[in-house]
């Protein structure tokens, strides 16, 4: 006797299917699993025989054996116990074998009977959608995330009782879950807003600047000058996403098993902000068995590294690759995982030890404690980073102010207009933002007037610049020309994108 059943299986944040075929024959009574299984997916052989047996179906002592396919891929996970159950019924005629060809399942078997939830449930059944499945049968608890996808039919069940009835009923398309009225549509308002900050006219025009261009950019200041509430204000005038970007994001965090039926999909822009004390794994990602870190989790929003400075050097090294790629790379010897990691990065720091430098009545510090604090942030990194801007101690009249600033929300109109201009012109250059261009990209869409040419070439000598200082320039400048609906860059532009490189100067002692 032989049937088959479908699941699916997880490399970094796309499935694959997984073909379970099941053997029914004479010999030695018993129930072998193979192929390359991990010991969750083997320990399923005894949950899946005491939840049947608990479920009330009784088998005559048969030699049952079940391959996982494709064998040469490794399958991880409690995910697929459900499907192994299926089979197994199937082969003992409690199924009809035809209906299975159409459904895809995925869950946990509890010894009662009864269905789990699982992590990952989102990309598993995009896959199903991929490769032309009806249905699904999911656990009752991840209906919700199992139905973000429109064209799969998404049947939640409780137990393996009530799987059995519908795949044995005429109509199973009756048993489909109704998921649109559960689907928490509606985004609640940001909890942070840039009129809330007092002061900062200057950081706040950079950091718009930053989000217009989706530049990288850093905030130098004393503590308490709002350098925190700053970047946390930053998901709030992004644009709103995307249907593609809030699956890209979903997904990530399906596998991470950070969605529940409250909250089965990414509405907002992700905002995270890892403690220093974090390890390469967790930033990056990996472990044993890999799982996104948080430069996947913080992808299309914000990862924000407050006190900079005192991150491990080798932890912030491997931010490196992807903040160039937008992607993140992890090879085991299973094979090679990989992870979105399109984020802005934010970061915050002290100008020294105490905070207080160049302010000599209040810093404490010598000039060797100076460059040995700055100095633990390679050049390589702050390579990345475009734009550098100072926050400012405010004095009392400005923090007492009862006027507000401008808020979040006119600010995110202004940049989702930039943002559409940049789209419309590298829509067939394959990327989407000024800091994404290229050297040969550069002298293609960063035209300068005769007047910024001049202005440029002065600074260029006056200042020291270097070729790669000379192209963050220009790419700032494209972004701040794009804000004025500019097509060529003026000499007001310049001059803006140079005083964001000032910093570099001031407290590295160089122009990067």
């Amino acid at each position: 006797m032989y049937s088959e059943s479908f699941s699916a299986a997880i490399f970094g944040i796309d499935g694959c299917v997984v073909h379970i075929e099941t053997d029914i024959s004479e010999g030695l009574p018993g129930l072998v699993l193979v192929g390359y299984l991990s010991s969750e997916v083997k320990e399923a052989r005894e949950r899946v025989r005491i939840a049947l047996k608990n479920s009330g179906y009784r088998f005559p002592p048969k030699k049952i054996t079940i391959n996982l396919s494709p064998a040469d891929v490794r399958k991880d996970g409690t995910s697929f116990d459900l499907s192994i159950a299926v089979a197994i019924l199937a082969a003992f005629g409690y199924i009809d074998k035809e209906i299975l060809k159409q459904i895809l399942f995925i869950g946990e078997l509890g010894l009662d009977g009864n269905i789990k939830s699982v992590n990952g449930v989102l990309p598993r059944v995009y896959t199903a959608y991929e490769n032309g499945f009806k249905y699904c049968i999911v656990p009752f608890d991840n209906v919700c995330e199992a139905g973000i996808i429109d064209d799969v039919g998404i049947i939640g069940v409780k137990n393996i009782k009530e799987m059995v009835e519908i795949l044995n009923s005429e109509d199973i398309a009756g048993y489909i879950s109704d998921t649109k009225h559960k689907m928490p549509f509606k985004v609640e308002n940001d909890e942070h807003d840039l009129s809330d900050i007092r002061g900062q006219e200057g950081a706040k025009r950079a950091v718009e600047v930053a989000v217009s261009g989706m530049h990288n950019i850093a905030l130098i200041g004393a503590p308490g000058t709002g350098k925190t509430m700053l970047a946390q204000c930053i998901p709030g005038i992004m644009p709103k996403l995307t249907f593609s970007e809030r699956m890209e994001i979903s997904k990530v965090y399906s596998v991470a098993g950070l969605l529940n039926k409250e909250n089965p999909v990414v509405q907002k822009r992700p905002f995270r902000s890892p403690h220093h004390t974090v390890t390469q794994t967790a930033l990056a990602g990996g472990g044993r068995y890999p799982k996104p870190g948080e430069v996947s989790l913080a992808s299309g929003g914000v990862l924000f590294l407050d006190e900079l400075p005192e991150f491990q050097r080798q932890v912030l090294e491997v931010m490196r690759q992807p903040l160039e790629d937008g992607y993140v790379n992890v090879s085991r010897l299973e094979g090679s995982y990989r992870y979105p990691a399109k984020f802005q990065l934010t970061a915050a720091l002290n100008p020294c030890k105490c905070g207080y430098y160049p302010d000599r009545k209040k810093c404490t510090c010598s000039q060797g404690q100076i460059k040995n604090y700055l100095g633990r942030i390679s050049k390589p990194l702050l390579d990345r980073i475009d734009i550098f801007t100072e926050t400012i101690i405010l004095k009392y009249g400005e923090i007492s102010n009862s006027d507000k600033g401008e808020n979040s929300y006119n600010v995110r109109k202004r940049i989702e207009k930039v943002h559409h201009i940049q789209k419309e012109r590298y829509k067939n250059d394959g990327i989407l933002f000024n800091s994404e261009l290229s050297a040969g990209m550069i002298k293609r869409y960063c035209v300068m007037d005769n007047e910024a040419k001049e202005y440029l070439e002065n600074i260029f000598e006056n200042m020291e610049f270097s070729a790669r200082a000379y192209h963050k320039v220009l790419k700032t400048a494209r972004t701040i020309a794009d804000m004025d609906e500019s097509g060529e860059i003026k000499r007001k532009h310049i001059s803006e994108a140079v005083c964001y490189r000032t910093a570099d100067k001031k407290y590295w002692g160089v122009t990067m």
